[in-house]
């Protein structure tokens, strides 16, 4: 339940601390004091759009902070366990600030957190019904949502709208593979052909550059040849070659070591010279010798080179890259392949429609038992509310195509007498009815909701004398099963709250300010003796309020 809130700098509150107790709670005030302020406050603490006209002229910042005690066992505690962000003694603080840019920071517990966490977690923690909620009870999803919530289907709602998009992705999949498979057909026949081609070329990593390596080779053999034999010549053949000129200064130079050791390391680099010179010469004789000129073999090279150097521009790839391409083009060959037929696609949706289906029917007809209840619920209660020859109906009807929302169309149906036929809520109710109308919703939902806190805005506009009394006992009645908070102007309502709290507004030097006090009963007698009497006061109306405050 909420136990207390605190605002600072907020709209027109410059400091408000207030604490709440069990029960039912109803908040008063003239018009224009400020009596929606609190629920904008305690929105906003919650995870509302934070907008910087909030901001209370000539402050810097907004703050409000909302405390609140989390029962054992919860859905909120669980998730406060699961996210690390409980407290020792149950307690459950949130504080949201908010500057004059808009910018605005959230808190949980004292840590900071994303806001999209604090309405994470206020599903659990209050509910909040404006005056304005019955308006969108003209909408076929607002009804259906509130059907589920009552029936305690949302969860299985939600399965079903998974469900049936998984459905729609299968038959999207098989659809598309019906479609493109005139063109999958064509694009195997051609890998197929592409494929043969390629692997006929026998290509493997660095073969492009092993054929250019062996046709230059080929092609300049007999440049090869004759620069091998010129070097032979040079250093061995010719007369003046080099082996023998080397050889010479080796001996002329192991005779002369005996009179001058020092010289024996250059006499010793040149027999090394020599050694390695004998070697060449013996290397170079042995490439001339096994060096021949290759025609025919120069023609099969380039001719290979050829026809590497038109599959790569068919293939618009480089040739060393034809034979990485080949294997790209054989993995998609073999997924087109593993496709098959699109057998394996079509059973997919065939078992997720199977599935969508399965899941909607046990959703209809859980909605179906739950709406012949919650009707005769909101029927009663309707008669409570000065609507007793009125009948609500809940219809499910079957749609031709199955939707995300199951298989079924939920209407609420209304009729102002027993012996009409009901007819859709958008076309009979009127503005009050529909606010009466709205107030029984509320009431037989609230029955099962597990929120432990409610707020009701204003949502008895446009109510007043007997079905004031009945709406006053009605939220006393929510009273005892949650915490009940009501912005209200009615003198009944508010006669019967177990707390009372009213909003002043007052003009200061510094503006305008609006405060909120919690009333005790003298004070009670004179605020409900104002939303009797207006302006003039007699003993009669604070009789009259004192009387109402003792039923």
């Amino acid at each position: 339940m909420l136990r207390a809130l605190s605002i600072r700098n907020f709209v027109i509150v410059e400091a408000l601390d207030l604490e709440f107790e069990p029960g039912f709670t109803v908040l008063t005030g003239e018009t224009g004091a400020g009596k929606s302020i609190l629920i904008e406050a305690l929105s906003l603490a919650l995870g509302a759009r934070a907008d910087s006209g909030a901001v209370r002229t000539g402050a810097q910042r907004a703050e409000v902070v909302a405390e609140f005690q989390i029962p054992e066992g919860s859905p909120a505690l669980r998730w406060l366990q699961d996210n690390d962000l409980q407290s020792e003694d149950g307690a459950c603080v949130l504080r949201r600030v908010l500057d004059l840019s808009g910018k605005s920071r959230a808190f949980i517990n004292g840590s900071s957190v994303p806001v999209q966490q604090l309405k994470t977690l206020s599903e659990w923690l209050l509910d909040i019904h404006g005056q304005h909620a019955h308006q969108s009870l003209q909408k076929s999803a607002t009804q259906r949502e509130l059907l589920d919530a009552f029936a305690g289907t949302a969860e299985l709602a939600l399965a079903v709208r998974v469900a049936f998009n998984r459905w729609q992705e299968a038959l999207k999949s098989w659809e598309e593979w019906q479609t493109r498979s005139e063109s999958v057909l064509e694009e195997k026949a051609r890998l197929r052909d592409d494929v043969r081609e390629l692997e006929a070329l026998d290509l493997g990593p660095g073969s492009w550059e092993s054929l250019q390596a062996e046709q230059a080779r080929l092609a300049h053999a007999a440049s090869l040849q004759e620069g091998a034999q010129f070097a032979l010549d040079t250093l061995a053949e010719a007369d003046d070659a080099v082996q023998a000129r080397l050889q010479a200064v080796a001996d002329r130079l192991g005779g002369l070591t005996e009179f001058d050791p020092s010289l024996q390391p250059g006499a010793d680099l040149i027999e090394s010279a020599k050694i390695q010179l004998d070697e060449a010469v013996h290397a170079l004789r042995r490439y001339a010798m096994g060096m021949e000129t290759d025609e025919e073999g120069l023609s099969r090279i380039e001719s290979r080179m050829q026809s590497v150097l038109a599959a790569a521009r068919r293939h618009r790839v480089r040739p060393e890259m034809l034979h990485a391409h080949l294997e790209a083009m054989a993995v998609r060959l073999e997924t087109l392949e593993g496709g098959g037929s699109g057998t394996a696609l079509k059973a997919a949706a065939e078992a997720a429609e199977s599935d969508f289906r399965r899941q909607a029917e046990t959703l209809s007809l859980r909605r179906a038992s739950a709406a012949s209840e919650l009707a005769k619920t909101i029927t009663e209660t309707m008669g409570q509310l000065a609507m007793g020859n009125g009948v609500f109906e809940i219809a499910l009807t079957p749609l031709e195509r199955a939707t995300a929302a199951g298989l079924d169309e939920v209407e609420f149906r209304v009729s102002a007498h027993a012996s009409r036929t009901p007819e859709s809520l958008a076309r009979v109710a009127s503005g009050g009815e529909l606010s009466r109308i709205s107030l029984a919703i509320q009431a037989a939902l609230t029955a099962v909701s597990s929120v432990p806190t409610l707020i009701f805005d204003e949502v008895d506009t446009g109510i007043g004398g007997r079905v004031a009394e009945i709406v006053g006992r009605l939220l006393e009645g929510l009273g005892s099963r949650h915490q009940v908070i009501c912005v209200t102007h009615l003198p009944q309502v508010a006669a019967r709250g177990h707390q009372h709290l009213s909003v002043t507004k007052t003009e200061q030097e510094g503006g305008i300010n609006s405060t909120i006090q919690v009333l005790s009963r003298e004070a009670r007698i004179e605020e409900l003796a104002r939303m009797l009497g207006g302006v003039t006061i007699t003993p009669t109306t604070r009789r009259h309020a004192a009387e109402m405050l003792s039923h």
